[in-house]
């Protein structure tokens, strides 16, 4: 795809940008200019955006102050301006650097404590593809869509598109060895569609490899665990529909964890569904999906990388399961490295060429870029939600009580959004 087309190429699904400010932490930043730039590429991409209703502007004597003081000190502007209603949306610019300090505090209190919708820009290097990128994010957490795949559109996609399916991402990120790991789990909403997700997380005992929070009952009637908020938020977005079938995508397993996957985590999302309702037993289909590995492939005679799109599933791969290796995206440096997928479970029945169209297809639904990525796109969700929150949380925050290491929660106006991407 040419640089022109997608720059030309317009979104699917656009939301207004409307009740919007402006915080400004940079130092040398024309922040004028700026958007009215933004406003040229938002419209060219089919976005309204109404002009920022106001730009904040960090006092100069509080820069030496600590960066979650920095942050306070301007939610106080934001407060004292927006008194009985915040603005819908956030963008903040932060420094010249491209890992700025404040960016964590700052995603703990717009995402946790006041639950606004918000988008960091470093000013370093702003041009008309970073500011299409920029377009990208904002409209995604306003709630629009920014592509598809046919398929999808169409509702043709086998074994998923006619029979409410919910597709799952499960990841665990780990920190240095003390620190609490985070378990992330993404999980699809608004069936039939398959491009929108929520994030649900909680804070695991360090350096943990399965998830003991999918399932936690805390009474007869009550469940605290992850499944039961992402089945609740596809029931509800799905025109009140159980999924009567799961795709899981499990993310960084090793081959000999496979069964322990299956004893621990897979009996909590079973435990999960028949909490909810009894008997209620949907189809799984579980992948794994890898990336740690040192398998690569290159064109036979050229030693060029293999085009997007390329399948080995024979000769090379295991011999214990369904596998094969997937290499979707185009890399433009460098040698590309397929992602290996394990089918460990398939309850639903998918032929191979239907599973593989189907993770293929995944890889090009990631709505923060309109090619092909990596890797399927519940796995890519999964990780950033996880990265983000170990920003926006300090390890000595996630308390360790009775019931193991407790992860502040989201705000209830972002948890079901894209507030990751």
């Amino acid at each position: 795809m040419g640089s022109r087309l997608y720059l030309e190429m317009k979104l699917l699904e656009p939301k207004k940008l409307e009740n919007w400010v402006v915080v400004n932490f940079s130092t040398s930043c024309d922040v004028r200019n700026m958007f009215m730039e933004f406003a040229k590429v938002a419209s060219a991409k089919g976005m309204v955006t109404s002009p920022p209703a106001c730009v904040l502007d960090e006092n100069p004597k509080n820069r030496k102050k600590p960066p979650s003081v920095r942050v306070d000190m301007m939610f106080q502007q934001l407060q004292s301006r927006f008194k009985h209603h915040p603005p819908n949306f956030i963008i903040c610019l932060l420094s010249d650097k491209k890992f700025s300090d404040l960016y964590g505090p700052w995603k703990r209190k717009t995402l946790i404590e006041f639950g606004i919708q918000n988008q960091c820009l470093s000013t370093s290097k702003i041009d008309e593809l970073y500011l299409i990128n920029l377009l990208l994010k904002i409209n995604i957490k306003l709630g629009g869509l920014n592509h598809a795949i046919v398929s999808e559109s169409t509702r043709t996609i086998p074994l998923v598109s006619k029979i409410p399916t919910m597709i799952l991402g499960i990841h665990v990120s780990h920190a240095r060895a003390e620190a609490p790991s985070i378990a992330s789990v993404v999980g699809s909403r608004e069936w039939p569609r398959v491009s929108s997700y929520c994030a649900s997380l909680r804070a695991l005992p360090p350096k943990s490899q399965m998830i003991d929070s999918l399932f936690m009952p805390i009474s007869k009637q009550m469940d605290a665990g992850i499944m039961r908020e992402l089945l609740r938020e596809f029931h509800s977005s799905s025109g009140q529909k159980k999924p009567a079938q799961i795709i899981i995508f499990r993310n960084g397993l090793s081959t000999s964890q496979f069964k322990e996957f299956l004893n621990v985590e897979m009996d909590q999302i079973l435990k999960a569904c028949s909490f909810l309702e009894a008997n209620w037993r949907p189809k799984f289909t579980v992948i794994v999906s890898q990336r740690q590995h040192h398998t690569k492939f290159f064109e036979a005679g050229l030693g060029a990388n293999v085009p997007p799109g390329t399948i080995v599933d024979s000769k090379v791969c295991d011999v214990q399961c369904t596998n094969f290796y997937m290499c979707a995206h185009s890399a433009r440096i460098g040698t590309a490295r397929p992602t290996h997928y394990h089918v460990v479970v398939d309850e639903i029945g998918f032929t191979s060429d239907d599973l593989q169209e189907l993770i293929h297809s995944s890889s090009y639904m990631f709505q923060r870029c309109n090619r092909a990525i990596s890797e399927a796109a519940p796995v890519r969700y999964a990780r950033l939600a996880a990265a983000l929150m170990s920003q926006a949380i300090k390890p000595e925050e996630m308390v360790n009580t009775s019931q193991g290491y407790q992860l502040p929660k989201l705000h209830k106006n972002v948890a079901s959004s894209m507030f990751f991407i």
